[in-house]
């Protein structure tokens, strides 16, 4: 843990984290708490989506148009978006495997960490998740957890 790392450790999912980044790339990483990593994915899911018109090119295909899909596209950017965005999925998944394994060695050694720290770019602190909790925001507020 430290002022670019881990705000929370507990365990997660990782498939669940995986598909965030699926979604949107670097939104696994926002979860996990790895802002700087998740901001710049996110930045470059934004230019480089933009840059190669995959979402135009996707859409045209839905429709069943896929000659305009394929002129819509620009494969350089294309190829470079493909490989930053299969590292994101991996490295998020990887990286959330990685916590859940402190979490479990940091439980049974009963390890002691600092709970609440300030620092200049975050506030670190160690919570204990209540699932009940995020049953009952998502009742009231459906996709909140």
């Amino acid at each position: 843990m430290s002022q670019l790392g881990t705000t929370q450790i507990h365990l997660r999912n990782p498939l669940i984290i995986a598909w965030w980044s699926a979604a949107f790339l670097g939104f696994g990483h926002l979860l996990l708490s790895k802002y700087l990593r998740g901001y710049v994915l996110v930045l470059w899911e934004i230019i480089i989506n933009i840059s190669a018109n995959i979402n135009l090119a996707m859409i045209y295909s839905f429709q069943g148009q896929f000659d305009l899909a394929k002129q819509v596209v620009e494969p350089r950017w294309m190829l470079l978006y493909i490989p930053v965005y299969i590292y994101g999925f991996w490295d998020s998944y990887r990286t959330s495997v990685d916590l859940n394994k402190v979490f479990i060695l940091a439980y049974r050694e009963n390890a002691r960490f600092i709970h609440f720290q300030i620092t200049a770019l975050e506030i670190n602190y160690l919570d204990k998740r209540k699932p009940w909790v995020a049953v009952m925001w998502s009742f009231f507020m459906p996709g909140a957890r």
